[in-house]
């Protein structure tokens, strides 16, 4: 089965008028959310579709988490879940196939598009603040658990998926934190450990030797660096998908604006997540929104087409999970303050309760440290 893939990525973000006759119960107040509060820090997560809205410095007026869907993407309607900030895509990254959007299967799945329960309210203890809810996802048949705990300016987040189906099947699990302005601008600079990959509108590499190498990729004549996204450029978006290396236990992506003095980074085991995406977009000729994704896939497409490709670069595209089944993993989502000057990160490390950054640059290069005391599972 053959899938325009031009026709697919015309609509990064989409919902049908099934999708939202489907979800039409989902009506609450867009604005109640989860408030997480440590001596450094706010983070906060909308009970309507379950987005990490807000991750911030509490002396710090930025927010690098304020994206909100904008109507040439999807229209927003009141009372009901819209995607924004870093929101989950569960059970699928991307667009459904026709039978199952003529069924009520939203682009990225239910999981922004429903209703979270609240389990645990924000409680703070001596140095963490800890805090819990849930959802279910009728169509997908699967049931999400999510702790999230907060030390000084680092979040751990842990989430369960658990098949309610009476059948096993295959699914996506992709996190989707998109930067957006005034911490996103011409001065904003992404780096991460990934390595090889490809632009979803291009060819699909056939090896390691024909794949694009971070951050560098072909985007139709133009040859793109991805670290740097400008207002210079026609209105648009594209995504490009990369792998880590073989013995890469971590991968993480950061995004840092001197100008604002502030870096905002995530990390994750390679085991859990073995797909970086970047999604690029501007708007009215501006930059409005990147996205730091990563997953269990990489492949832009509905499952008929990952079922076919099965791999890419030697990584899966989808992952099983059998009737009754849970399975967990967990990633952690940080700031860092920066001076005026910072080039951006070369490296991360881990060690001694810490996550070391080490500043990309030839000569005394810098290194920052977070603590972060509730570590990846």
């Amino acid at each position: 089965m053959k899938f325009d893939r031009r026709r697919l990525r015309s609509i990064h973000i989409g919902l049908s008028f099934l999708t939202i006759c489907c979800f039409a119960n989902a009506r609450v107040n867009a604005d109640e959310v989860v408030v997480l509060e440590s001596d450094a820090a706010r983070a906060s997560i909308a009970v309507a579709g379950g987005g990490l809205i807000e991750l911030r410095f509490r002396d710090h007026d930025v927010n690098p988490l304020n994206w909100s869907v904008t109507p040439d993407l999807e229209p927003e309607t009141d009372g009901r879940p819209h995607l924004r900030g870093h929101f989950l895509c569960l059970d699928r990254w991307g667009p459904p196939s026709q039978a199952e959007q003529q069924q009520g299967m939203p682009f990225h799945g239910e999981a922004a598009r429903v209703v979270w329960q609240v389990n645990q309210r924000p409680e703070k203890g001596a140095a963490t603040t800890r805090a819990a809810m849930d959802c279910r996802l009728p169509l997908a048949g699967l049931k999400v658990d999510r702790e999230l705990s907060l030390d000084g300016s680092a979040l751990t987040v842990r989430e369960q998926v658990t098949n309610v189906n009476p059948r096993g099947r295959i699914f996506n699990w992709v996190q989707h934190p998109s930067i957006a302005p005034p911490f996103l601008a011409d001065t904003t600079v992404v780096d991460s450990s990934a390595q090889q990959g490809f632009v979803q509108d291009g060819p699909l590499p056939a090896a390691r030797a024909t794949a694009a190498t971070w951050p560098r990729v072909q985007i139709g004549k133009q040859s793109v660096d991805l670290r740097r996204f400008i207002d210079s450029g026609d209105d648009g978006h594209d995504v490009s998908s990369f792998i880590f290396a073989e013995s890469a236990k971590l991968g993480w992506v950061t995004a840092s604006n001197p100008q604002h003095g502030l870096l905002i980074g995530y990390v994750w085991k390679t085991r859990h997540y073995p797909w970086l995406n970047i999604w690029r977009y501007r708007y009215r000729g501006k930059v409005a929104a990147r996205g730091l994704e990563f997953g269990t896939t990489g492949y832009h497409q509905p499952f008929p087409a990952l079922v076919v490709q099965r791999q890419i670069l030697g990584r899966a595209l989808f992952e099983y999970i059998d009737t009754g089944e849970t399975i967990s993993k967990s990633y952690i989502v940080f700031l860092a303050r920066i001076p005026r000057d910072f080039d951006g990160v070369a490296k991360l490390e881990y060690q001694d309760h810490q996550l070391h950054l080490h500043e990309r640059k030839n000569e005394n290069p810098r290194r920052l440290m977070v603590a972060v005391k509730d570590w990846l599972d």
